[in-house]
């Protein structure tokens, strides 16, 4: 079915009158044809819009042009000056109808009620069509539109659309936090660096100062009193362990030191020929002391000659060694000889302790090496074995104090007063702690060939792991013995100078003769010297017969030549 209504189409036909601001087509309905009435003009013309006065009677006025072409109707003017409008289409005014035949008394026609339709399926016509465009090129040309609310659509995006949108930025987000993390640990990353490089170069400079090794800080002159004040202001826990050999006779001497500043554990070994001084003024070796002046005196002539400060005696004699190593379950050592068993009745037998690394030893084993020492060997030697076992039996102890305590306990040693099992025991465990992490070492002081000590020679031990200085007895508060060995057996001469020692006499290294000599001679060069020629001769185990006198070396007051007879003695 049809719906465009064109003019002529049934009864009412329509004609186009222009287009609306949305350029829709307007029409409006064709008024039916009626006869024109001429209205009275008393000039005898018509008037219509745009009145020439000057037009002759008779003479039809142009319609005035519409620029717009809106089809509205141009106002005519009557007689009176009323303006009313022609109809479209060119149609003549008319006046208006009277129904009773009475022509209306005044000049104003009345407005013809005009009804429009719109019909979008018709196409614009092209005058129009060009008319629009020329205004759409010439904005100025065109009137303003007043647009209002419901002249607009508002179009909703899809979901899917603004899920996108929502996902992107979301990635977005969650890229620029990862960036913002990122920078955040490398931040973080340099700042810790920095500390650890800060703290790194703090604790570099406070090692060298605390050493004296700062450059421009220290001189060479001065370096050596900075290191001492520097170690002898460290805290050390010292004590002193005397070994007692009660199967062969003899004692051996151990410092263990626990630096409690550096946490460094060490063993000092202490060689008998050590010259110490007795409480009298006199002179005598370690291992005379330990004999004779017991504990407390070998205690304080030690504090003397070394300048230390120890803090108590463990006396442990071989049984409780043996015992000590059983109870906390044998121990590993590196063994350098091997050890013949004391029990063995024959020759040949397998030994007791062989040679090796990591030798595992019972009690009656470390027994036997800590106190073996082969023939013609130095009594270092056997001092360094003792040394070893103590340093095994300190990594088997419990770190724990109240563990070591017990061990301590277990012994049922009578300690000595100035050390109560409680004060070893935690002692004990402090020390095996060390020993255990690897912070523990073993050092043998080193002794002078007249039991002195030299300050140069002892600067490793008594200073850096004592902290003291050492102060050997005046030589000349003894008398000094020069030892020729011409028995022909080299122990002799080991043997002789720590029986000389012993005695309280200073040694002196007197060479080896060419030939040996069937008797001993002890020789004097002054008649003053004669009385400490016999004592010597009495303290060797010569007889009195072998004093002489005789040429004795511009250092020594007596001379000795051992010879065949000489017995060795069995310490």
């Amino acid at each position: 079915m049809n719906d465009r209504y064109d003019a002529g189409y049934g009864e009412t036909p329509y004609e186009l009158v222009g287009y609306d601001e949305y350029g829709r087509p307007v029409y409006r309905q064709v008024p039916p044809q009626q006869a024109p009435q001429q209205a009275y003009d008393p000039y005898g013309q018509q008037q219509g819009y745009g009145y020439d006065p000057y037009t002759t009677p008779g003479q039809q006025q142009t319609p005035a042009y519409d620029p717009y072409e809106t089809g509205r109707q141009a106002p005519v003017h009557d007689a009176y000056g009323t303006g009313g409008y022609a109809p479209q289409g060119g149609a003549q005014t008319s006046p208006s109808y009277d129904p009773y035949g009475q022509t209306a008394t005044s000049g104003q026609q009345p407005r013809v009620v005009e009804q429009t339709a719109y019909i979008p399926q018709q196409a614009r016509p092209a005058a129009q069509e060009t008319a629009a465009t020329a205004d759409q090129d010439d904005p100025t040309s065109r009137p303003e539109r007043d647009y209002h609310t419901e002249q607009f659509a508002f179009v909703e995006e899809p979901d899917a659309d603004s899920e996108d949108v929502i996902d992107w930025l979301n990635f977005t987000e969650n890229r620029t936090e990862r960036r913002e993390e990122a920078k955040r640990r490398a931040r973080s990353r340099l700042v810790a660096l920095a500390v650890v490089l800060a703290l790194a170069a703090v604790g570099g400079v406070g090692y060298l100062w605390y050493a004296g090794k700062l450059p421009g800080l220290s001189s060479s002159d001065s370096k050596s009193t900075g290191t001492t004040t520097a170690g002898a202001a460290q805290k050390r826990d010292v004590i002193v362990v005397h070994l007692h050999d009660t199967a062969q006779g003899g004692t051996s001497t151990v410092l263990l030191v626990d630096n409690t500043t550096t946490k460094q554990g060490t063993s000092v070994l202490l060689p008998n020929s050590l010259v110490v001084t007795t409480d009298d003024g006199t002179t005598t070796t370690l291992a005379k002391s330990v004999d004779e002046d017991g504990s407390a005196g070998t205690r304080e002539a030690l504090d003397t000659v070394l300048g230390t400060d120890i803090e108590g005696t463990w006396r442990l004699d071989t049984p409780y060694l043996q015992n000590l190593v059983d109870l906390v379950g044998n121990i590993e050592v590196d063994t350098d000889t091997a050890v013949p068993d004391p029990a063995a009745k024959k020759k040949g037998q397998a030994p007791l302790v062989n040679k090796g690394e990591d030798q595992t030893l019972s009690g009656k084993m470390a027994v036997a090496y800590a106190t073996y020492r082969a023939e013609g060997e130095a009594q270092n030697a056997q001092l360094e074995r003792f040394g070893q076992v103590m340093q095994g039996v300190l990594r088997k102890v419990s770190s724990d104090a109240q563990g070591a305590t017990v061990t301590v306990q277990t012994l049922a040693q009578i300690l000595d007063p100035s050390l109560t099992d409680k004060d070893l025991g935690a002692f004990l465990a402090k020390l095996a702690d060390l020993a255990k992490g690897g912070d523990y070492k073993t050092a043998l002081l080193p002794v002078e060939a007249d039991g002195t000590l030299s300050a140069q020679a002892s600067e490793s031990v008594v200073k850096d792991v004592l902290g003291g200085t050492a102060k050997s007895p005046d030589k000349d508060a003894a008398v000094s013995v020069s030892v020729q060995n011409a028995s022909g057996t080299k122990a002799n001469t080991e043997d002789a100078r720590v029986v000389l020692l012993n005695g309280g006499f200073t040694f002196l290294e007197g060479g080896t003769p060419s030939g040996t000599q069937s008797a001993s001679k002890v020789l004097y060069a002054d008649a003053a010297q004669k009385e400490n020629a016999t004592e010597v001769a009495k303290t060797l185990g010569l007889p009195t017969s072998a004093v002489k006198k005789g040429t004795v070396a511009a250092n020594a007051d007596v001379a000795v030549v051992l010879g065949d007879d000489y017995e060795p003695s069995s310490s």
